[in-house]
């Protein structure tokens, strides 16, 4: 056990509260996703090349940088593919994974976003959780463990999601638009991410749209979302949201309908779809569109409320969705209010918080 100084703390670690000065473990050292682990930069990038710090700021990455971050796994169709090693020790060389700080080894680059941060392990992070004692045990990411037997209850709140047909289909831009109208109408709204890799932004800006509490899965100690976990996590969140008595409740079902982080998982199960009282789809063009109506009507059962993303970035898109699927489209960059509008109508608030309340 040695101390060492850190110069930039990753937001996966943010349950648990780091300065800059930690003491680390450097022997018999757990390889398991979540442990927390100080790793050096050996590598520069001139791409993709940051990192979500604690208090949400984005930070450049160099080589030489002492960083902290927590091991975990990651499949994304447009970044880094990577997995826990299966043993860990100091002096292991590892890659950074995401700009969240999810730290293991690379199996499959994005040519975009070009080769990832070589990083060398220098040791695990202890926390001293017995008072009085100086006995240090590995830190893990997360305020508490997820529980698998999590029931569900949304105590009669409206819940809307948000879903996808793949990465980067505009998801957090609608989930933004949508929150922001609700405000402007006076509801009070709260928001979670269910699915994903750990990275606090997307509900960063959706507080930032005026969503008063927010979750995310890291929060329960869930570095990147499987289909073993997706439902638990999702009712988890519902329920404890839901206890704080919002109007309405937005969620971010990370990724795509078909991806590997648990999104079909979560929407294959009938109490979370009984608990949905609107599903907005985000897609990246029109066949996207097409497909993903048809997934959610004919697999799923859920007839979408509205569609969006961009598919819907000119009038062509959003005429094609409108006439060939017969469901509104809205852009949520140029037409945001309307988007809200129509979820708004859709989820049955309409006449308890009225157009003219608008500020």
């Amino acid at each position: 056990m040695r101390t060492i100084v850190v110069d930039k703390i990753a937001s996966i670690t943010q349950a648990c509260g780091l300065g800059h000065e930690v003491r680390i473990a450097t022997d018999n050292l757990p390889s398991e996703e979540g442990v927390v682990v100080v790793v050096e930069v050996l590598t520069s990038k001139s791409n993709y090349n940051t990192l979500e710090l604690t208090s949400g700021r984005m930070a450049k990455v160099n080589k030489g940088d002492i960083v902290v971050g927590a091991l975990g796994h990651r499949k994304a169709l447009f970044g880094y593919s990577g997995h826990v090693p299966p043993t860990l020790a100091a002096g292991d060389i590892i890659n950074m994974l995401n700009i969240g700080g999810v730290l293991g080894i690379c199996d499959s680059a994005n040519p975009q976003h070009g080769k990832p941060f070589e990083c060398r392990v220098l040791g695990v992070v202890l926390t001293f959780p017995y008072l009085g004692e100086r006995i240090g045990v590995p830190a893990r990411a997360g305020f508490r463990k997820l529980d698998f037997e999590a029931p569900l209850d949304a105590q009669g709140v409206p819940v809307v999601a948000l879903a996808g047909t793949c990465m980067e289909a505009g998801k957090t831009a609608a989930a933004c638009a949508m929150v922001s109208r609700m405000r402007h109408r006076g509801l009070v709204v709260d928001c979670f991410k269910a699915t994903g890799v750990s990275l606090r932004r997307d509900i960063l800006a959706m507080e930032d749209a005026g969503a008063r509490n927010s979750m995310i899965f890291t929060d329960l100690g869930v570095i990147t979302t499987t289909r073993a976990v997706g439902p638990a996590l999702t009712r988890t969140m519902i329920t404890e949201l839901a206890a704080k008595k919002p109007d309405v409740i937005v969620f971010e079902l990370g990724d795509g309908i078909l991806g590997t982080y648990g999104v079909d998982a979560i929407l294959d199960c009938a109490d979370i779809r009984s608990a949905l009282t609107g599903v907005v789809l985000s897609a990246n063009d029109p066949v996207a569109a097409w497909g993903g109506v048809k997934l959610l009507r004919e697999r799923f059962k859920v007839e979408p409320c509205a569609v969006t993303g961009p598919s819907t970035d000119n009038a062509v898109g959003v005429d094609i969705i409108r006439q060939q699927m017969n469901v509104p489209a809205f852009n949520a960059l140029s037409d945001g209010a309307a988007l809200g509008d129509c979820v708004i109508e859709a989820i049955g608030l309409a006449g308890k918080f009225p157009v003219a309340a608008a500020h």
